[in-house]
Parts: C-alpha cells; structure tokens; sequence
C-alpha cells in the first residue's frame, strides 16, 4: 500500500467518517481497515492520524499490540498456530516447527509467493482439541507433526 492511491485515500477517509463521532473510534476503524486492505502500514496510520486527531504513536502502539492487526501484508491462506498452554502441553511448537520447515518462513512472515503466512497465536480458544491451528478462520482440531504437509496439500 505503498505510496497510496488516490482511491486508496479516499477510502481510508470513509471508514475514519464512518467512525469519527463514536466515542473511541480507534480500534473499529483500524479494524475496518484491516478487513479491507489485509494491513495497515505507517502511511495509512498517519492519515488515519490526521482524520482522528490520534498521535500515529499511539495507533502504532494500538496496531503492534494487538495480533489481528498487522503492519506487513498477508499470505492468501493465513496459518495461525496456538502456542497456548494447552496446545503447547501437547506438542504445538512441534506443529509450528513442521510448518515453518515446510514452507520456509518462521513465524510471523510470509512466503515469497504470497500464498502462506504462518503466525504463532497465544490462544484460539480451541483448548479442548488442542493443538490446533486456524486457516483462514477453519480450525483443524488435534494437529500433529505427521498432519502437517496432509494440511498443506488443501491449500496447494
């Protein structure tokens, strides 16, 4: 997103409006942004900084805070893999190790072609089938080392 378009601009500017009279509009625009561009970098930040009155500090601070908000673009297919106690208890790092083996990334980045990036998560809420991973929103349930390159072929 890079030196923005003009389109791009205009954009950005109705979603701060269609916030800007709520009383904390930060987070639902920077979430409006997100879904729409899949990021948000520090150009879109200073605009959303001018729009909103909000020092681009804080934003950064708000958008490296918080996991579902990222500064890079994402893959095609989003592997988000839980490191919470109960995934990790039962071998989760393994799993994050087999995918970042396969795909050549390590968690937080994301495949030359653009079609995988793999995160590491603190929790998905999934504690009763754990490990488990997400994919785009999909749960696999129970994932283990030997799963992995079977879980990849979907996404070939």
């Amino acid at each position: 997103m890079a030196h923005l378009s003009e389109a791009a601009v205009k954009k950005i500017n109705e979603i701060c409006d269609r916030h800007i009279d709520k009383k904390t509009p930060l987070i639902m625009i920077l979430s409006d942004i997100q879904r729409e561009y899949g990021y948000i970098p520090l150009d879109v930040q200073e605009i959303v900084s001018e729009r909103t009155g909000v020092p681009v500090a804080e934003i950064y601070g708000v958008v490296t805070f918080y996991s579902f908000f990222s500064l890079k673009p994402k893959g095609k297919y989003v592997i988000g893999c839980c490191l919470g106690t109960a995934c990790y208890v039962k071998g989760a790092q393994s799993v994050v190790d087999k995918f970042s083996e396969l795909l050549g990334i390590k968690p937080g980045e994301t495949t030359e072609d653009g079609k995988f990036t793999l995160d590491a998560l603190r929790c998905i809420g999934a504690c009763a089938i754990s490990p488990a991973i997400k994919i785009n929103g999909k749960v696999y349930p129970k994932v283990s080392v030997d799963s992995v390159a079977k879980i990849l072929a979907e996404y070939k």
